[in-house]
């Protein structure tokens, strides 16, 4: 029978708040979740999946492995599952992660230190799943460099795809969504992710909208987690095509400055990057 003492010891830890809440949207997931997701957490992180009505075992699987899951009716699509993840969120560092990641627990305290010091939106440095570096740290997403990228699956240092050394820090135009972190008072200030993307270029856009509201946008080299990263346009399925010409299309309305080059609106609004270099520096205000 526990003491009075640990009684009340207990209901405390039940009652304060996480640090850290993870969001992850599943659809038909349940095996990625099995090989990425295994194991203990710490205690101060709350772990929500959304799922977007998977029709495989998804939702048990998240259950089994110690997830509060969120059961949406229908496929609501990336962004809008973040955001319901967002709203039942608890903890004060929102962790948005794909379900192919896998987080090394034990980088939460120099992220969070990360986060604290730069106030905006971060990410560890991916690694792929043969721990070689993966560019998930991005430079400006003009057309031009969207097409080169796609015409090779090889990294390239053009000032697009984006390492870092070491323990680097290094501010990026944008950074890919499968993990994007940050205050929850910060996600919430931008007002999260903006659901006109149902899959694809919504990180693009919250992270220029980040830092349009003056919060730059970090790639922390100093935290590594692995990225498995099986994208569905890698194939020959015809929707995924599809909705990533959407996607596309809705982008460049939206930062038309962006289809051929950095014009002035980017020089002013936007993180310039050097494309010799590929290091990039929060615009001038």
């Amino acid at each position: 029978m526990l003491s009075p003492f640990a009684v009340v010891v207990l209901g405390i830890l039940d009652i304060m708040p996480s640090t850290w809440s993870f969001i992850t949207v599943t659809y038909n997931s349940a095996r990625t979740l099995r090989h990425f997701w295994k194991g203990d957490r710490p205690g101060d992180v709350e772990w929500i999946v959304v799922d977007n009505a998977s029709t495989d075992d998804s939702v048990e699987t998240a259950e089994s492995l110690g997830a509060r899951v969120i059961r949406l009716d229908e496929n609501a699509g990336f962004s809008a599952a973040n955001n319901r993840g967002l709203v039942e969120s608890e903890g004060r560092y929102i962790a948005f992660t794909n379900p192919d990641v896998a987080v090394d627990w034990e980088s939460l305290p120099a992220l969070q230190a990360t986060i604290d010091q730069t106030g905006g939106l971060v990410a560890p440095q991916l690694l792929n799943s043969d721990g070689t570096l993966q560019p998930n740290g991005r430079g400006a997403p003009l057309l031009a460099h969207k097409v080169l990228n796609r015409l090779s699956s090889q990294p390239r240092r053009n000032g697009y795809q984006i390492l870092t050394d070491g323990d680097e820090r290094r501010e990026v135009f944008w950074v890919i969504g499968a993990a994007v972190l940050g205050s929850a008072d910060a996600v919430r200030s931008i007002d999260g992710w903006n659901e006109r993307f149902f899959l694809y270029y919504e990180d693009k856009d919250i992270c220029i909208r980040a830092w349009r509201s003056g919060l730059p946008v970090t790639l922390d080299g100093g935290a590594r987690w692995t990225h498995g990263w099986a994208r569905e346009t890698s194939g020959f399925k015809v929707m995924p095509w599809v909705r990533e010409f959407q996607s596309m299309a809705r982008f460049y309305s939206l930062y038309p400055e962006l289809l051929f080059g950095p014009g002035a609106a980017v020089r002013r609004k936007h993180p310039r990057a050097s494309a010799a270099s590929g290091r990039v520096s929060p615009a001038r205000r």
